[in-house]
């Protein structure tokens, strides 16, 4: 049976760093999955380095194709919503996401990846995150209230066995920044209503407005996803990293569809407040199909 890889379900790591990359000229996809396949997490239980690897869909169809996911692709167009709003499609060729409990270690994993991929792969995007009181993020509301238990979050995240990709799953990686000066001129009882929850509790509102951020991702009208959102950015420019899972990608779509009114008109009131400034998906192998594109062990 093929697993999801193990650092999607890491809670509680208080340091990560996002990397998109981009193939180098003259190199191949082969090259870059092989690459990427034959990183290891540094072999230590103390202050260790969760990493999370994941490919452009079309890249790793082109190299793995019986690992592929029929009909996955990648964020190659961007979402025309209504009233001008649109969510940017960014999408690169592969991501490393790493996580752990201290920064440094991260710098430093991070920092070794890059030299090792000179002339391979350059980094298209890099985000630091970390944090924010405990599950909250920088609107001060709870992030992730439906998020599935760990026990749960397999089943909604892994490919199901017999099908191609068996034990991946598909990542929607996006960076949105806030409007925060905006967004906290509004008193609680307002950003309740954009929210379509209470802040202190996070309790979903009886009468939610339908321009609600509940209302426009209703898991239960969608799909169920898994969600690793986290804070991001500096006291004057900051954000969300939104890092959506799903075994597949139509509730994916589906939600930034509804988000951006691109449904029935209805536009998320959340997106007045805070603006997408990247959008990609990657298709996230097995552990075991991501160890089996590595080069032998010299072991």
């Amino acid at each position: 049976m093929k697993t999801s890889q193990g650092g999607i379900f890491s809670l509680g790591t208080s340091s990560h760093v996002y990397l998109e990359w981009d193939i180098a000229n003259g190199r191949t996809a082969a090259e870059l999955v092989t690459g990427i396949a034959s990183l290891r997490e540094p072999r230590t239980t103390i202050g260790g380095v969760n990493l999370v690897s994941g490919f452009r869909p079309e890249l790793w169809s082109q190299v793995t194709p019986d690992d592929a996911p029929a009909g996955l692709h990648g964020f190659n167009q961007p979402i025309a919503g209504v009233e001008g709003f649109t969510m940017p499609a960014t999408q690169h060729d592969a991501v490393i996401w790493l996580s752990g409990s201290a920064y440094d270690v991260l710098f430093d994993t991070a920092h070794q990846i890059i030299a090792d991929f000179r002339g391979l792969a350059s980094v298209a995007e890099e985000t630091t995150s970390w944090p924010y009181r405990h599950d909250r993020d920088l609107t001060g509301f709870v992030d992730g209230t439906e998020n599935p238990s760990l026990v749960e979050a397999p089943e909604v995240v892994g490919i199901p066995e017999g099908k191609p990709g068996a034990g991946g799953t598909v990542l929607l990686l996006q960076k949105w920044i806030h409007d925060s000066a905006q967004w906290e001129s509004l008193s609680v009882h307002d950003q309740e209503q954009v929210m379509g929850r209470t802040k202190p509790d996070s309790t979903e509102l009886e009468n939610k407005p339908a321009t609600s951020h509940v209302a426009r991702t209703d898991q239960d009208s969608f799909g169920h996803i898994f969600r690793r959102n986290m804070p991001f950015g500096t006291t004057t420019r900051h954000g969300t990293m939104f890092v959506g899972f799903c075994a597949e990608q139509r509730p994916l779509e589906a939600m930034l569809e509804s988000m951006a009114g691109v449904t029935n008109g209805v536009r998320d009131a959340l997106t007045r407040y805070t603006h997408p400034l990247t959008g990609a998906y990657y298709f996230v192998p097995s552990t075991e199909r991501l160890h089996a594109a590595a080069p032998p062990s010299d072991d």
